[in-house]
C-alpha cells in the first residue's frame, strides 16, 4: 500500500541540495486539517511517510518528524514532478441535481481526469441556488474536488466554476480546437464518433434528470455542440457523465 496522500495548500520548498533534516526550508507544520488527519484519523506516528501536494504539480515526499495534540510536523524528503494530467482537456458541464447526486459526480469526474467543471441550470433542472447558498456549495464542491485528487493521485487541481444557466455557458463557451457534445439521442452513435481525429479539448453537457428540453437541445447544436447516443439505454444524471468519461478517457485520453 502506498504512503497517504494530503493536500496542502502552501507553497512548499524542498531543497535537495541539502539534507532534509537540517534544512529548515524543508520541514513545516501541516494545516489543521491535516494535522487532525494524520495524527487523530490515521493515527500516524513519527518516522512514518507520507505524500504532499499543494495542487500546483508535482509531489512531494515526506517523513513526520513531530507528533503532538495539536500538530504534526514533516519533513519534505524528495520531489516528484508527474501530475498525472490526462492528455485530454476535458471540460464537464453538468446540470444540477439534488441530494449527493452532484456530490459522487464530481467526485468520479475528478477521478477520470476531467480539467474544469461548470455546474448548470436548465428548465427542467430542480436546484435554484441563490447567491450565498451558491457559494457554500461551491465550497463543499471544492471540497469533494481536494479529496478526490488526495485519493486518485491528481497533482493539478481541476477547477470548478461558478454555476451558469444553459444559455449562457453555451453561448460563451470558446469553439477553437475543442470538440463540443451534448449527450442525446441524435445523428452520432458512439463508436463512430470517437473514430475521429483525437481532439486537445473537448467539452461535454450532461442534463438534468428530466432532460434537456426541444429548445435546449436547438441550442446548443446552434453553438456547435454534436448530439451524441452511447445505446438504447437512458443514463441517470449521475450516471451519464461517468460512462461518457470513461469512454472519452479511453478513446482519446490515457485509459
Amino acid at each position: 500500500m502506498k504512503n497517504p496522500r494530503i493536500y496542502q495548500p502552501i507553497a512548499l520548498n524542498f531543497d535537495e541540495t541539502h539534507e532534509s533534516e537540517t534544512k529548515s526550508n524543508n520541514i513545516f507544520s501541516l494545516d489543521e486539517n491535516g494535522s487532525h488527519h494524520i495524527g487523530k484519523v490515521l493515527r500516524m506516528q513519527t518516522g512514518d511517510s507520507l505524500r504532499i501536494f499543494n495542487g500546483q504539480g508535482g509531489e512531494y515526499q515526506a517523513n513526520i518528524t513531530e507528533v503532538s495534540k495539536k500538530k504534526v510536523c514533516v519533513a519534505l524528503t524528495a520531489f516528484n514532478p508527474d501530475n498525472n494530467l490526462s492528455p485530454l482537456d476535458i471540460h464537464l458541464a453538468q446540470a444540477m441535481s439534488r441530494g449527493d447526486r452532484m456530490d459522487y459526480v464530481i467526485q468520479k469526474a475528478v477521478e477520470l481526469g476531467v480539467r474544469s467543471i461548470t455546474p448548470l441550470t436548465s428548465a427542467r433542472c430542480e436546484v435554484r441556488l441563490n447567491p450565498q447558498r451558491q457559494e457554500k456549495r461551491l465550497l463543499q464542491w471544492q471540497q469533494q474536488i481536494i479529496s478526490a485528487c488526495e485519493q486518485c493521485g491528481l497533482n493539478i487541481i481541476p477547477i470548478i466554476n461558478s454555476c451558469k444557466s444553459l444559455e449562457v455557458f453555451c453561448k460563451n463557451i470558446e469553439s477553437d480546437k475543442r470538440k463540443k457534445i451534448i449527450l442525446h439521442p441524435g445523428q452520432h452513435q458512439a463508436h463512430e464518433y470517437f473514430s475521429q481525429e483525437t481532439p486537445e479539448e473537448v467539452t461535454v453537457l450532461i442534463g438534468p434528470e428530466g432532460g434537456f428540453n426541444d429548445d435546449e437541445i436547438s441550442l446548443a447544436q446552434q453553438q456547435g455542440f454534436d448530439c451524441l447516443t452511447l445505446g438504447p439505454r437512458v443514463f441517470r444524471t449521475e450516471t451519464a457523465p461517468v460512462a461518457m468519461l470513461t469512454l472519452l478517457q479511453h478513446y482519446w485520453g490515457d485509459l
